[in-house]
C-alpha cells in the first residue's frame, strides 16, 4: 500500500512540475485580472501569444465583440482608441498560425482559443496571427447536450457537403444543361458517398471529459475541432462574467469600451 501512494504521489507532484513549467499571463482590466495559463501542447501559438505581449501589442485593445454565454473576444489592433461608430474585427497582423488541435484541449469555461476566419476561404483552419476569444458558454444537462451535438453534427455535415458540391458545380450545371438526369443522380450519390466518408474526420463525438465539464462548469461545445485552443484561465472566471454580461450594441460591441489595459507574464 505504501508503495502504491509513493508511485502515485510522484505522478501527481509530475503533473504538477509539468503545470508549473507552462507560462502564466495576467490580463488588466478595470473589471479585473485575468490569469491564464498557456499550454506546451501547442506551442507555436503559445509563442507568438508570448512575443506579442512582451512586445506591449495587446496593451490599450478592446475586447470588441462580446456575446454572453458565449465568449469575449480582443486582440484586433484597430481597436485601440477606435471611435464609437467604427466597425471592429477585421484589424490583425499579416501572418496567420497553423492550427494545433490537440485532442485534451476543448471548448469549456475558461479557455483561451485563437480566432480565425472561415472555412470557405480558411480550409486548413490557421489562427489569427493575433485576436483571440475567452470561452463563457452554457451548462448543458445530459439530454441538452446530446441534442446539441447532435444538432451541431447535422449542420457540419451540410456544411460539408456544401464545400463538396462547390467543387462539382460546373459538372452540374453541365449535366443540368445537357438534361441528364441519370448522370445527375450518379454524380449526386458519388457526392453523397464522399461526404459520408470525409465526415468522419468532421463528426464530433464527446469524451467522458467533454460531457463532464460541459455538464458541469459549461462551454461552446460547436468550436470544438474548428479553432485551436492554447490555454485556460486559472484564475478571474469572476471577471470573465462581469465582461460577458456588459451591455453590447447590434454588432456585439460593448457599449461601454471594455480595455485590455495590459497582458503581463
Amino acid at each position: 500500500m505504501n508503495k502504491f501512494i509513493g508511485v502515485l504521489l510522484i505522478l501527481v507532484l509530475a503533473a504538477s512540475c509539468k503545470n508549473e513549467t507552462e507560462p502564466i499571463v495576467k490580463i488588466t482590466t478595470e473589471y479585473g485580472d485575468i490569469k491564464i495559463r498557456l499550454y506546451d501542447k501547442t506551442p507555436k501559438h503559445r509563442d507568438n501569444f508570448l512575443k506579442l505581449v512582451d512586445e506591449k501589442f495587446y496593451d490599450g485593445l478592446l475586447f470588441h465583440r462580446v456575446i454572453n454565454h458565449f465568449m469575449i473576444q480582443g486582440g484586433d489592433p484597430t481597436s485601440k482608441n477606435a471611435g464609437p461608430d467604427v466597425l471592429l474585427g477585421e484589424g490583425d497582423v499579416d501572418y496567420r498560425i497553423d492550427a494545433e488541435f490537440v485532442p485534451e484541449y476543448f471548448h469549456k469555461k475558461g479557455v483561451l482559443a485563437a480566432a480565425r476566419e472561415g472555412d470557405d476561404t480558411n480550409p486548413e483552419r490557421k489562427s489569427s496571427g493575433a485576436q483571440f476569444y475567452i470561452v463563457q458558454g452554457n451548462v448543458y444537462s445530459p439530454e441538452q447536450l446530446e441534442n446539441t451535438v447532435k444538432s451541431i453534427n447535422e449542420r457540419r455535415k451540410m456544411a460539408l457537403y456544401g464545400r463538396l458540391k462547390n467543387q462539382y458545380k460546373n459538372e452540374f450545371a453541365r449535366l443540368q444543361e445537357a438534361n441528364d438526369s441519370e448522370a445527375l443522380d450518379e454524380l449526386s450519390e458519388k457526392l453523397t458517398r464522399e461526404c459520408d466518408s470525409l465526415f468522419v474526420n468532421e463528426e464530433l463525438v464527446l469524451t467522458e471529459a467533454q460531457k463532464q465539464a460541459y455538464t458541469t462548469v459549461g462551454g461552446t461545445p460547436h468550436l470544438d475541432g474548428q479553432y485551436t485552443v492554447y490555454g485556460e484561465v486559472i484564475e478571474g472566471l469572476d471577471v470573465l462574467d462581469k465582461i460577458a454580461a456588459v451591455k453590447t450594441n447590434s454588432f456585439d460591441r460593448p457599449v461601454e469600451d471594455v480595455v485590455i489595459e495590459e497582458i503581463r507574464r
